[in-house]
């Protein structure tokens, strides 16, 4: 299951792409049981959908439900920043940090796909510092869902220099262990997700990184 999972948000399987049981079974090299005992479990997880008569798919996303799936994970990862700045060790600090200065190096040099990395290892790393493991299940699955509209945000023309900034407020404030300036700079950086998602509601969509 693991691995029809990582093909999904990792965007291998693009939305609406059918998904069939002998396939995947050749392909992942499982038995179709397995395989389709992991496509119940990715339905529960709104990853897939079972077509009656046309057996399952990857689910697509609407662009309002990317709003909302955005607008929860403003809420939650906001929390999980404000108690990352509570946790935060002096060895997280430096990591933090060193995180910050490649992402500056990568906007100065324009490499999109390397920001966009970097940016997904920030966001990792602020989930494990926090120590909110339950959050941290709920935005795996959120992304998940959001794979093909992340990967349109990171890539639309800009994005990265408006982004930037914002999360380098991020790191400040929870390198400083202000969990409210960590928790507004989190819900700063989403909201301005938000106002952006409808700007690339038309662009096409290869892979996926965090916005």
């Amino acid at each position: 299951m693991d691995a029809i999972r990582e093909a999904i948000t990792s965007g291998d399987f693009a939305p609406n792409q059918r998904l069939v049981e002998a396939e995947l079974s050749e392909q992942f090299g499982v038995s179709r049981a397995a395989v389709r005992n992991a496509l119940v479990q990715l339905t529960t997880e709104g990853l897939v959908e079972r077509i009656q008569n046309r057996g399952a798919r990857v689910r697509a996303v609407s662009l309002q439900e990317a709003i909302e799936i955005t607008e929860v994970r403003m809420v939650v990862e906001g929390l999980c920043a404000a108690r990352a700045a509570d946790r935060v060790t002096e060895g997280e600090r430096s990591e933090m940090r060193e995180i910050g200065e490649q992402m500056q190096q990568a906007v100065a040099s324009g490499d999109v796909l390397g920001y966009s990395e970097i940016n997904k290892r920030l966001h990792a790393l602020i989930m494990r510092i926090s120590g909110q493991e339950t959050a941290c299940a709920v935005l795996g699955r959120l992304r998940g869902q959001n794979v093909r509209h992340q990967f349109r945000l990171a890539m639309h023309p800009g994005r990265p220099s408006v982004s930037l900034p914002q999360h380098l407020a991020i790191i400040e404030a929870i390198c400083a262990g202000d969990s409210e300036a960590a928790e507004a700079a989190m819900r700063a950086h989403l909201g301005s997700v938000i106002d952006t998602l409808p700007e690339i509601g038309k662009s096409q969509s290869p892979r996926f990184t965090t916005p």
